[in-house]
């Protein structure tokens, strides 16, 4: 893609593409996003409600994805960029509002917000491209935006089991067509290393960016839920210390090595747009855990000596897990190996497991936000490479 070949277009001038400060502008939204699914999953701590709540968090990460790509690709400074991403937030922020009853009397309202979300952007960078090489990118685009909208309207429309159905299909369409280039009947799939050129420095940022929104939320929720606590005793004081050590722990994992070198990757790689897609594809995985982890972190602050119940265990395993997983999996990509201090970590946690039913809430807590402690120790100390 050639510098100046349309006025909306970034760049490529062999210089590493820097986030905007209106980039970060936009992300505030997700803030509160983020913290709307962490509730969500918090008053609805059940089967049901873990499979909800991962939906609407495919959701959120879509509708932010799908923009991350529009601002390596064109420059959030040119006007008309900048109108869209105004206009994305507005729009994100209600949705974000209505994501507590998403499942319940505003279903309709968060699918409209997110379908239209969705195929306005692709429209507006498809209208404002005319004939421009990434035109019929964004054709095939906006095709599969549409077919998930209507299934995401079609599911605003019916109630329980009927509308997780409907909703899960339209995420499955925005989540896995880019793997496949977007295909559609008579206009063909695009090819990622002719067709998606990326600015490596920048996607990799602004995954890291969306990172410490994830952990900023959970270290507020830890603070808010210590200020609600009407008695500050020791086991309290030893819930929120634990918890913040947790999140400092999930701050080393993720960016003590692999994020150095993930840019590298991907300018190296003959398939640039390929790397920046699988980037993406396991971030939803490792956010989901900082997530779910925040979640866990709540409980135990909240009812430090409570009792241990299949649904508090789940979050206090599952979201360092779910982190590890996704973690493991980013630096595969990045080194072509996974790290063997994540799959002892995992190793770790699935024998807390059957055993975790004898733990306090506090003591269980410990135990994960030392696996983590431990796993970053181990890279921290590791002077070998992956690869």
């Amino acid at each position: 893609m050639k510098a100046g070949a349309h006025p909306i277009l970034r760049a490529r001038n062999g210089h590493e593409a820097k986030v905007s400060y209106v980039e970060l502008f936009f992300d505030l939204v997700y803030v509160f996003a983020v913290t709307q699914v962490s509730h969500f999953l918090l008053q609805n701590m059940t089967p049901l409600g873990a499979a909800q709540a991962l939906l609407l968090w495919f959701a959120v990460w879509l509708g932010w994805q799908y923009t991350c790509w529009i601002t390596n690709w064109f420059d959030p400074e040119a006007q008309p960029i900048r109108r869209l991403l105004f206009g994305l937030m507005l729009v994100s922020l209600v949705m974000a509002a209505a994501l507590p009853e998403a499942f319940g009397q505003r279903g309709l309202v968060f699918a409209g917000c997110y379908a239209s979300m969705q195929v306005g952007r692709a429209l507006y960078i498809r209208v404002s491209l005319g004939n421009q090489q990434l035109a019929a990118n964004y054709t095939r685009i906006l095709g599969w935006a549409c077919i998930s909208a209507a299934l995401w309207i079609a599911g605003g429309f019916q109630e329980g089991y009927a509308r997780l159905a409907l909703w899960a299909t339209a995420v499955a369409c925005e989540y896995v067509s880019p793997m496949f280039g977007f295909p559609l009947p008579g206009l063909g799939r695009s090819y990622s290393h002719r067709d998606w050129t990326v600015e490596g420095g920048h996607i990799v940022e602004r995954c890291s960016l969306f990172m410490i929104v994830a952990l900023g939320e959970s270290v507020l929720v830890s603070g808010a839920t210590l200020g609600h606590g009407h008695h500050w005793n020791a086991s309290i004081l030893a819930a929120f210390a634990t918890a913040f050590a947790g999140s400092v722990a999930m701050w080393l994992v993720y960016f003590n090595i692999a994020v150095k070198d993930a840019t590298e990757v991907i300018v190296r790689a003959k398939d640039p747009g390929r790397y920046a897609a699988l980037f993406h594809y396991v971030h939803v995985l490792i956010l989901a855990g900082v997530i779910v982890a925040a979640v866990g972190s709540d409980v135990v602050i909240a009812h430090s000596d409570g009792h241990m119940e299949w649904k508090y265990l789940s979050v206090l395993v599952g979201g360092p897990a779910l982190f590890l997983l996704g973690n493991g999996l980013y630096k595969h990509v990045v080194y072509g190996r996974y790290p063997l201090s994540h799959l002892i970590g995992l190793g770790l946690l699935g024998a807390m497991t059957p055993v975790g039913w004898r733990f306090g809430l506090l003591a269980a807590n410990a135990s994960s936000a030392a696996v983590l402690i431990f796993v970053a120790a181990w890279e921290r100390r590791s002077s070998a490479k992956y690869g």
